[in-house]
């Protein structure tokens, strides 16, 4: 175990996490199906479980949490606002929300490679952070 690949990775699953409440908080008040709603809520909660699980193990190591890079966060807020302008439907919100689980996987992978020596309870988190994504995106085919 290598100290600090875990923290590496828990800092990029830290910021993955906030980065997903932060997109869904964006887009939940302007979907208008009950079903879709529901979905959103239920991956928000579990995405702040997930985070809250991630600060503390960044605690147990003595690390700070990181916050989603500002370049990201602004460019999916610029993206959802012209998206969302152009046509507010629940169609557009799956749309968004299936493009950042895609960004968020590929990313959360890249880094479960490349911090190779992380132990293992931050792989698993990191495991269990890409399958809610994985299975947000499935369940977005739908409302498409």
């Amino acid at each position: 175990m290598n100290e600090s690949d875990t923290i590496k990775l828990l800092r990029e699953c830290d910021a993955g996490a906030k980065m997903a409440v932060s997109s869904i908080d964006e887009v939940l008040e302007k979907v208008s199906g009950p079903g879709l709603k529901q979905l959103l809520q239920e991956s928000r909660e579990h995405h702040e479980k997930l985070e809250n699980e991630i600060h503390s193990l960044l605690c147990n190591y003595g690390a700070q949490e990181k916050e989603p890079a500002a370049m990201a966060k602004g460019m999916s807020w610029i993206k959802t606002n012209v998206k969302m302008s152009m046509d507010d439907s629940d169609a557009t919100v799956a749309d968004l929300i299936t493009d950042g689980c895609n960004m968020g996987t590929k990313s959360l992978n890249r880094y479960l490679n490349q911090f190779r020596g992380a132990d293992h309870a931050s792989r698993e988190l990191c495991g269990r952070l890409i399958s809610i994504e994985e299975k947000l995106c499935q369940k977005m085919k739908s409302y498409l």
